[in-house]
């Protein structure tokens, strides 16, 4: 039996493309002489629709489109994600469904039975669960059909398991001969080697072949890698998926050689092949064609920047620099050079003459009052303020350039530098910036080398450094890793050997700048936690622990 896959990258609400899209892939993998076809989760809709769902024509448009699917796919089976209507009372009204598809009809249905509600899922909120599992009987095989998290739950694999059913195995105690996953698996750092490992384990402790289509794309601050793969019966790999791009795969599940060792990229490359696709999606999906970024000549804006013109191409990214009397000649001099090695368009716009008319106009009130964050702070909202002109004359969307390690500690203004439609690297911590950074000047210096050396500043009063206001970032990175990503409590995080007053002063920041990070532009998840969604936090809260 040859099995074919469809690794393809959706837009939530945009049905005619999504119909387009997967009638074509699955010609070309009807070309290639595949069997049965695959494609990802809830595919037809696209992937998270969240409060979409709730719109009785977004659903009637979501059946139309399936019917019309139907209509177009002949002898070779079509399995496809969709939402279906739940008839049965109580319950939801909604079920998260895939469908089998041929000569025009729709053959088999088969509903997700667990339904993730961590991170940044919520689908209890909108789907009905499956009460049983039965395989399809198709061409005298019986084929267990999962959706996405009923293959999650193995409990040889997980030292603890979320739900008591396991859909794998009670399609398996009913005759099961392989195992089929349509996917929309959201990535984060390293996700790749943890998911595979557990297919792997899946397939070898049944002892079936299995196969997975996964989705592969960007959806707001969400990122799928694809990776789909094909497994034999003994768990070794007979093909597997590109990563972050879009694939098709046909491989006989019978006469299939399992492929050689799989050598993942390196992290770094993971990393920004995986914002990259975040930035290119976002800009596109939303209407745009264009990225602008402010170039402070700091590593955090290089590396935006480089990101964008991956993303987009150089053609479609304006780096602008916006000096005021407190940045060096080596910041201007490094944003430069980093936009002629981009290949991008530069220009200088300088703040200093209308910084000192908001000074002038502001003399009297704040007259015998010290200089603090307040006059800093005004340097850095005129430059989102003509970063958000620029971007309503041109059409072109601005990047946000703040890192998580700044997001998580409040070192970003409100309506300055936290301006724009989407902040690449808000879940990449400061020290992750760098590695990747290096990782981009790993050929040839594309990222100046003062960019990655100088002490990092915001310049905005004389001689500022970071470490000024913060612990040194290796500290710093490592307890927010602790307390933001790990969930550590204070005395855990103390424990592991770090100054307590240090910690105490991490933690209160994290606290208190809660509420800039729910005004902040949606963040790329790349991590198992990133601030957002997945972080749910009340602004106004007291709980705090003293040690």
């Amino acid at each position: 039996m040859k099995i074919g896959l469809l690794q393809l990258n959706s837009t939530i609400g945009d049905f005619a493309a999504n119909r387009r899209k997967l009638l074509a892939g699955y010609e070309q993998a009807c070309a290639r002489g595949a069997e049965f076809v695959l494609a990802p989760e809830l595919f037809l809709c696209g992937y998270p629709p969240r409060d979409m769902l709730l719109r009785p024509d977004f659903i009637d448009a979501n059946l139309a489109v399936l019917a019309e699917t139907a209509g177009s796919v002949g002898k070779i089976p079509l399995c496809v994600g969709y939402v279906d209507q739940n008839p049965e009372r109580p319950g939801r009204a909604l079920r998260n469904t895939a469908a089998v598809l041929q000569n025009g009809k729709i053959l088999w249905r088969a509903h997700k039975c667990l339904l993730p509600t961590y991170d940044v899922f919520d689908e209890d909120r909108y789907f009905e669960p499956a009460k049983s599992v039965a395989p399809f009987a198709w061409n005298g095989r019986k084929l267990g059909i999962t959706i996405c998290e009923d293959i999650w739950n193995d409990q040889d694999f997980w030292p603890e398991r979320l739900y008591r059913r396991d859909p794998v195995k009670e399609l398996i105690a009913q005759g099961a001969e392989a195992i089929i996953n349509i996917s929309a698996s959201p990535w984060h750092d390293g996700k790749e080697r943890v998911r595979l490992d557990m297919l792997r384990r899946v397939a070898r402790d049944e002892g079936v072949p299995l196969a997975y289509a996964n989705l592969v794309g960007a959806n707001d601050e969400l990122i799928f890698d694809g990776h789909s793969v094909v497994l034999d019966k003994h768990g070794e790999p007979l093909a597997l998926g590109k990563g972050f791009a879009e694939d098709l795969l046909v491989v006989d599940w019978d006469t299939g050689s399992p492929t050689p060792k799989t050598d993942w990229p390196v992290r770094e490359q993971q990393l920004f092949a995986a914002l990259s696709l975040g930035i290119r999606d976002y800009v596109g999906k939303c209407g745009f064609k264009s990225a602008l970024v402010g170039l402070s000549g700091g590593i955090d804006s290089a590396l935006v920047a480089a990101l964008a013109a991956d993303a987009l191409g150089p053609d479609q990214v304006m780096g602008v620099s916006l000096p005021a009397r407190y940045s060096s000649p080596g910041s201007l001099t490094d944003a430069e050079v980093l936009a002629s090695n981009l290949g991008i368009r530069y220009e200088v716009l300088p703040i200093e003459s209308v910084f000192q008319s908001v000074e002038k106009q502001l003399a009297t009130i704040f007259a015998g009052t010290r200089p603090n964050e307040a006059e800093e702070n005004i340097q850095s909202r005129l430059r989102g303020v003509t970063l958000m002109a620029l971007s309503n004359k041109f059409g072109a969307l601005v990047l946000t350039t703040g890192n998580k390690s700044e997001m998580a500690v409040g070192y970003c203004t409100l309506y300055g530098d936290m301006c724009g439609a989407l902040a690449p690297l808000a879940d990449v911590f400061k020290m992750d910036v760098y590695k990747i950074s290096r990782w981009v000047n790993r050929e040839r210096e594309i990222i100046p080398a003062a960019s990655l050396t100088k002490p990092p500043s915001a310049e905005l009063r004389p001689d500022q450094k970071d470490q000024d206001s913060l612990p040194p970032y290796e500290t710093l990175d490592r307890i927010l890793d602790a307390y933001v990503v790990q969930n550590l409590s204070k005395p855990e995080i103390i424990a592991r050997g770090f100054d307590p007053a240090v910690v105490n002063d991490v933690l209160n920041k994290i606290t208190f700048s809660e509420y800039k990070r729910r005004q902040a532009a949606p963040g790329l998840k790349v991590s198992p936690r990133a601030f957002g969604i997945g972080r749910r936090i009340p602004i106004a809260q007291k709980f705090r622990v003293t040690v």
